[in-house]
C-alpha cells in the first residue's frame, strides 16, 4: 500500500526508526511550520534524506539541519511533510520528480530553498538563524529522548482529554 502524503510534527517523525514501507515512494520533503516553509526538497527516499539534514545539522553541513537544532526545542512542533511526486497534485507537472520539486518550491517559497526560488521567504524574526548558536549542544540521543517524552505528554493529555 503506498500513500501519496504524510505529515506529522518533528518529535514523531525522530521516534521512526526506519522507513515503513507505505513511505518508501514518498519522493518529495517539506520542513515548515503552521505559516512558513523553511525547505524543500526531493530524494528517491524522502525519509532517509530528512534524516540526512537531521545529523548534517550537527556538522554544520545542513543549513536546514542546523536551522532545526539552533531552535530546538521549539523546532519539536515544526511539521515534516513527506509527498509523492507521482499524486494527483503534481499531475500538473505530469509527475516528473524535478518538476514536482519546482511546483513545490514555487507554492511555498522556502526560506532556504536558494536555487529554483525567486522569493524565499524572509526567516520570521522569531526563529534564530541557522548560524546561531546550538541553544542546547546535546547528542542526537538526548534530543530523541526529549521528543519521545514531548510525545509522551502530548498523548497524556489527549487521553485525559478524551475521558472528559
Amino acid at each position: 500500500m503506498n500513500i501519496e502524503n504524510i505529515a506529522m510534527p518533528l518529535k514523531r517523525f525522530l521516534l521512526v526508526e526506519q522507513c515503513p514501507a507505505s513511505w518508501k515512494s514518498l519522493d518529495l520533503y517539506l520542513i515548515r511550520d503552521e505559516t512558513v516553509a523553511f525547505y524543500a526538497g526531493q530524494s528517491y527516499l524522502a525519509f532517509a534524506r530528512v534524516w540526512e539534514h537531521l545529523i548534517n545539522g550537527f556538522k554544520g553541513h545542513s543549513i536546514v539541519g542546523r536551522f532545526v537544532w539552533c531552535n530546538w526545542p521549539r523546532s519539536m512542533s515544526f511539521t515534516i511533510e513527506l509527498l509523492s511526486s507521482q499524486s494527483e497534485r503534481f499531475g500538473v507537472v505530469g509527475n516528473e520528480l524535478n518538476a514536482s520539486e519546482r511546483l513545490l518550491i514555487r507554492h511555498w517559497s522556502p526560506c532556504f530553498n536558494l536555487s529554483q526560488n525567486n522569493r524565499p521567504t524572509p526567516l520570521p524574526n522569531s526563529y534564530f538563524p541557522p548560524n546561531a548558536p546550538f541553544r542546547r549542544r546535546q547528542s542526537l540521543r538526548m534530543l530523541i529522548h526529549e521528543a519521545e517524552r514531548a510525545v509522551k505528554a502530548d498523548d497524556t493529555k489527549l487521553w485525559l482529554e478524551n475521558m472528559e
